[in-house]
């Protein structure tokens, strides 16, 4: 029987809660890919301008999954425009831009499409190519950097209970 060297490379999960210091998002929940050569990240309402004949997207993101209620809104150079296939197969041209990733205290540039994900659960994959040599990955488990603490929702009830004893 073969014996396994521990790694010296730290091990990620499938799924891992990611900053991109970069772009003001803290946090966002990826899906860890080893399928997908890129990184993705759902952007909508691009806009693509010069600045000193530079190339530039201006963009939003919604970085917490099934909520559109908070927003960032970046800008960011574009490094190149990429033919990228979809898992379903469908290619499209997407706008390349470079940005940070934080993960596990380790900061390092990636590169990133931006693309419409609405239908997909993850609102970033993190493909092969940002975590290849820095990162082993265990498809078995999720959140080795941890999880955020949810804030809690207050009920309607207690909101309005809340409300009438800020007015006595």
């Amino acid at each position: 029987m073969a014996k396994h060297k521990k790694s010296p490379l730290p091990v990620i999960g499938w799924r891992e809660w990611i900053g991109l210091p970069d772009l003001g998002i803290k946090r966002i929940k990826v899906k860890v890919d080893t399928g997908a050569r890129s990184s993705s990240l759902h952007a909508f309402n691009q806009r693509v301008f010069e600045k000193d004949g530079v190339k530039w997207v201006r963009f939003q993101v919604h970085p917490v999954q099934r909520r559109s209620d908070e927003t960032v809104e970046v800008e960011a150079e574009i490094v190149e425009f990429r033919s990228v296939r979809s898992s379903s197969g469908k290619a499209s041209i997407r706008p390349v831009i470079v940005t940070s990733v934080v993960l596990l205290g380790i900061t390092w540039p990636i590169e990133l499409t931006l693309a419409s994900r609405d239908e997909m659960g993850f609102r970033m994959l993190l493909g092969r190519e940002a975590f290849r040599g820095r990162f082993l990955i265990n498809a078995g488990k999720s959140f080795y950097n941890g999880k955020p603490k949810r804030k809690r929702k207050i009920s309607e009830k207690r909101k309005l209970k809340n409300n009438k004893e800020k007015r006595k």
